[in-house]
Parts: C-alpha cells; structure tokens; sequence
C-alpha cells in the first residue's frame, strides 16, 4: 500500500514537472519581417459601360486590364527564411519591415502576430521557405580560430 501511493506521487510530481515545462514553451516562434516586395498576384478587369449600356444592348465594349499587386513578405525565423503573403483579404494590413513577429506554421500557412502590437492573428500563405545559412561565428561560437 505505501508502495503505491510513492509509486502514485511520484507520477503526479514527473506530470507536474512535465505539465509545467509544456507551458513555458511557446507554440510561436520568433522571427523578423526583413523585407516587403509588391508582386502580381492576378488581373482586374473593368468594363466601360454603364448600366443603360448594358440594358440595351450596345455593342459598344471598352474593357481594361491592369494587373493586381499584393505584399509578400520575407521573414527570417532563426533557421528558415519565408515568403508570405496575406491570405484571402481584399485590404490586407500592411506590417512594419524590420520588426520581430511571433508565428506558427499550420500546414501551407503561417499565422504571425506582431509582438508590440495588438496581438491579432493573422493568416498569410507560404509561397517559399529556404534554410539560412549561418555565419562562421553563429554556427560554432566555441570552435577555434585559426592562426
């Protein structure tokens, strides 16, 4: 009997450590938004009728085309450099580059929140993830220099 409740304390304290581990790390990582680049992310065409030309029938067709431009966004977590855009917004917040974000990686999206801002999630879709390459000094601060 004396066994079991050591055996049971001992499993809630090793939960209790556990538990209190789990919630000091944070889903999010940490990462800086470096650059933001407007590219084409489709077309918009505009007719030139009005409502009565249309009513009509005129014939009269005066279309025009100009492409549309959204943010993408590069941003370096501490081992991979992303490129984002906004997901599915017609007026997307525009973020400020050079500041830290916070964000987590859910299958092909990324939601980040700005870390002095208002804590909002935002969605942005992944269009490319490359690994960085680390400096000299930042991959072995313990290696020995050469003379």
């Amino acid at each position: 009997m004396r066994l079991r409740v050591l055996g049971l304390a001992a499993c809630l304290l090793l939960f209790g450590f556990g538990a209190l581990a789990r919630a000091s790390d944070s889903p999010y990582q940490r990462g800086e938004l470096t650059e933001m680049n407007s590219v084409a992310c489709g077309m918009e065409e505009k007719s030139g009728q009005g409502f009565v030309a249309e009513m009509s029938g005129s014939d009269i067709s005066e279309h025009t085309t100009h492409a549309l431009l959204c943010p993408e966004y590069v941003v370096e977590g501490e081992k991979v450099t992303f490129h984002i855009r906004p997901r599915g917004e017609k007026h997307p917040t525009l973020l400020p580059v050079g500041e830290i974000v916070r964000f987590r990686l859910d299958r092909d999206r990324m939601l980040l929140r700005l870390a002095d801002a208002d804590e909002k999630e935002r969605e942005y879709d992944v269009i490319s993830m490359k690994v960085r390459k680390l400096a000299v000094s930042e991959a072995s601060p313990s290696s020995p220099s050469t003379q």
